[in-house]
């Protein structure tokens, strides 16, 4: 009984209004920590997120953008343990070379799935690639408030690198634990 009430008293609220989630826009959908499957998936509803994503973007069908939605249901599904669901849906995250202006995202991408897969020689192969990748002219990331940050470059190589060295733990350990992916600097600090 005492078991079955701890048990109970840990378990997230997934509850979520539903209308008010598939209504949003994609940005607020997927950018708004503090809303959108984001604020689901922080209150440990990590399969309740995945499939919001996967449902947000079967009924609003983006024509914009829209693989940055498979790759974040990937990440959500590959922290549930669903590494060939999460397979999927990274190829699918990936861009054109006009999509990506020379960010190195395919390379991210494939370093993800050849970690997933467990395949060391491939996923050697994209982390040195990315490694090597050279800064696009013009590379001048900004903030929300339109003032210059810095970023490490390349973008993605740090969460590679934690997978390099987490390579036998799972996704959600070495990406969030061991890679520290959303490590953003201000310029100058």
């Amino acid at each position: 009984m005492l078991i079955a009430f701890l048990l109970a008293a840990a378990a997230p609220d997934c509850t979520y209004d539903r209308a008010a989630m598939m209504a949003l826009p994609q940005q607020a959908f997927d950018q708004d920590t503090t809303g959108g499957w984001r604020a689901l998936s922080m209150r440990g509803c990590e399969a309740e997120a995945a499939d919001l994503i996967r449902d947000w973007r079967e009924t609003n069908k983006p024509e914009r953008n829209a693989s940055i939605l498979y790759w974040h249901e990937g990440q959500l599904r590959a922290d549930l343990g669903q590494s060939a669901a999460a397979i999927t849906l990274f190829e699918r995250s990936r861009k054109t070379v006009e999509e990506d202006h020379g960010m190195g995202w395919n390379l991210y991408v494939d370093g993800s799935i050849a970690f997933l897969r467990r395949d060391r020689a491939a996923f050697d192969q994209s982390r040195a690639a990315l490694a090597a990748l050279p800064k696009p002219d013009g590379f001048d990331p900004r903030g929300p408030d339109g003032k210059p940050i810095e970023i490490r470059w390349p973008m993605n190589l740090n969460v590679l690198d934690g997978f390099a060295r987490c390579w036998d733990k799972p996704y959600k350990e070495a990406y969030t634990i061991c890679s520290a992916p959303f490590r953003v600097m201000k310029a100058g600090g």
